[in-house]
C-alpha cells in the first residue's frame, strides 16, 4: 500500500516537471519571438519612423546585448536567492516592457524600449536551462534541453516570418501588444506553480572573490574555454545571416512584409520539429560529430546565398541554416550544464550572456560588412564558420555519450 502512494505521488511529480517544462517551453517561445520578429520588420520600420535601415537595424543589439549582460546578473543572483522571484519578475518586466514598446513613437524611443526590455527579460530563458539541470540528470537532459531549444527555434521562425506577416495585417504595435497579453497567461500558470521553479540555495552564500573564481574555473579548463568559445562564434555567425535577411529578400528578390515572411517561414521550423530529436540523439550517441557536423551544414547554408540563386533555392538554403543552429547550440548547452556544479545558475548565466553577445555583435559586424556588399558578407562568414566547424572536429572529440561529465570531468 504503502509503495503504491510512493509511486503514485512520484508520477504526480512527474507529470507537473513535464507540465512545467512545457510551459517554460511556451515562455521560451513568445520570448524569443518577440526578439526575431524585429530584424524581418526593419525595411518596414525604417519606413514607419522615416530612419535609414542600418539605424533601425540597432532595434537588435539594442535588445540582445543587454540580454546578455543582465544572465550574468540573473545567474549569480539565482545562485543566492534561488531562481523562483527572478523567473517570476523577470517575466513581469518582460510583460511591462513589451507592453510599453508597442506605444513608441520614434526609433529612438523604441530603441530606449528595447534596451529596456533586453535587461529585464534574461532572467528566464538560462534560468529554465539551468532548472533543467536540477531536474534531470545529464544523461537524460538532451530531451527537455531540445524543448527549450525547440521552443527558441520555433520562437525565432514563427517570429521571422509570421510575425511579419501578421504586421502586415495588425500592425506592428498590435504585435508587441499581442505577445505581451500571451505571455501573461504563462505568468498566471508559473505563478500558481512556483513550488516547482526551486527554492533559495541552501549554505553559505558565495563571495564576490568566489563568483569572480567561478568563472575563471569555467574559462581555464579546456572543456569549458571551448565550449564557451564556440558559444561566443557560432551566435555571432547566426545572428550576422540572420538578422539581414529581411533586407537580402527585399533587395535581391524584391519582395515586401508579407513575402519576406514566407521566406523565412523555414527558419526555425527544423529545431521546432526535431529539437527532442536532436536532443535524443545526443543523449544516444554523443556530441562529437553532431556539433560539427552541424556548424559546418550552416556554414554551407550561408555560402549558397552568396550567387544570384531561384527563390526557391534561397528558402531551403535559410531552412538549412536554422538546422545548423539547432544542431549547435542546444548540444553545448547541454555541456554547460555539467559544468556548473552546484552554481549552474552562473555556468549558464555565462553561457546565455556569450550567446546574446555574440547575437548583438552578429548583426552589427554583418552590417558593417555589408558594405562590401551582400556576397562579400556572406563569403565571410561562411569561410570563418568551415574553419570552425574543421577545428571543432578535433576540440569536441572527447564528448561522447560514453563518458558522463557529471562523474568524470575531463578538460
Amino acid at each position: 500500500m504503502e509503495r503504491n502512494i510512493v509511486g503514485i505521488s512520484f508520477q504526480v511529480e512527474e507529470r507537473r516537471r513535464e507540465r512545467l517544462l512545457h510551459v517554460l517551453s511556451a515562455a521560451t517561445f513568445l520570448i524569443f519571438f518577440q526578439a526575431y520578429m524585429v530584424a524581418p520588420l526593419i525595411p518596414r520600420l525604417s519606413t514607419a519612423f522615416g530612419v535609414s535601415n542600418q539605424t533601425i537595424g540597432l532595434l537588435v543589439p539594442a535588445y540582445m546585448i543587454p540580454y546578455g549582460v543582465s544572465t550574468l546578473l540573473y545567474g549569480l543572483l539565482s545562485d543566492r536567492i534561488g531562481r523562483r522571484p527572478i523567473m517570476l519578475i523577470s517575466l513581469s518586466v518582460f510583460i511591462v516592457l513589451t507592453f510599453l514598446t508597442a506605444t513608441a513613437r520614434s526609433a529612438s524611443q523604441m530603441i530606449f524600449w528595447r534596451v529596456l526590455t533586453g535587461f529585464g527579460a534574461g532572467g528566464v530563458v538560462p534560468l529554465a536551462l539551468a532548472l533543467m539541470g536540477a531536474l534531470f540528470p545529464y544523461e537524460q537532459r538532451g530531451r527537455p534541453l531540445g524543448w527549450l531549444f525547440g521552443a527558441m527555434a520555433g520562437g525565432m521562425a514563427f517570429g521571422a516570418s509570421v510575425g511579419v506577416i501578421l504586421e502586415s495585417f495588425a500592425g506592428w504595435r498590435m504585435l508587441f501588444a499581442a505577445v505581451a497579453v500571451s505571455t501573461m497567461i504563462v505568468l498566471v500558470w508559473l505563478i500558481s506553480n512556483r513550488d516547482l521553479l526551486g527554492e533559495a540555495p541552501a549554505g553559505a552564500r558565495p563571495t564576490l572573490a568566489e563568483v569572480f573564481a567561478g568563472y575563471r574555473s569555467l574559462l581555464t579548463i579546456g572543456r569549458g574555454l571551448r565550449t564557451y568559445l564556440y558559444v561566443l562564434l557560432n551566435a555571432v555567425f547566426h545572428s550576422g545571416v540572420f538578422t539581414w535577411l529581411g533586407v537580402y529578400f527585399e533587395r535581391r528578390y524584391g519582395l515586401g512584409g508579407a513575402g519576406i515572411g514566407l521566406a523565412l517561414l523555414g527558419y526555425g521550423v527544423p529545431g521546432f520539429l526535431l529539437g527532442p530529436v536532436i536532443g535524443r540523439a545526443a543523449d544516444r550517441w554523443g556530441r562529437r560529430w553532431l556539433v560539427p557536423a552541424g556548424i559546418a551544414i550552416a556554414a554551407l547554408a550561408a555560402a549558397a546565398l552568396i550567387s544570384a540563386v531561384p527563390l526557391l533555392v534561397a528558402i531551403l538554403a535559410v531552412t538549412v541554416l536554422s538546422l545548423g543552429y539547432d544542431m549547435t547550440q542546444p548540444l553545448l548547452a547541454g555541456i554547460v550544464t555539467a559544468l556548473g556544479g552546484k552554481r549552474g545558475g552562473q555556468a549558464m548565466g555565462l553561457n546565455v550572456f556569450l550567446l546574446f553577445i555574440g547575437f548583438g555583435l552578429g548583426s552589427l559586424i554583418f552590417g558593417e560588412t555589408l558594405r562590401f556588399g551582400f556576397g562579400a558578407a556572406l563569403a565571410i562568414f561562411s569561410l570563418v564558420q568551415l574553419a570552425a566547424a574543421m577545428t571543432a572536429t578535433a576540440l569536441f572529440r572527447s564528448e561522447t555519450f560514453k563518458l558522463n561529465p557529471e562523474k568524470k570531468p575531463f578538460g
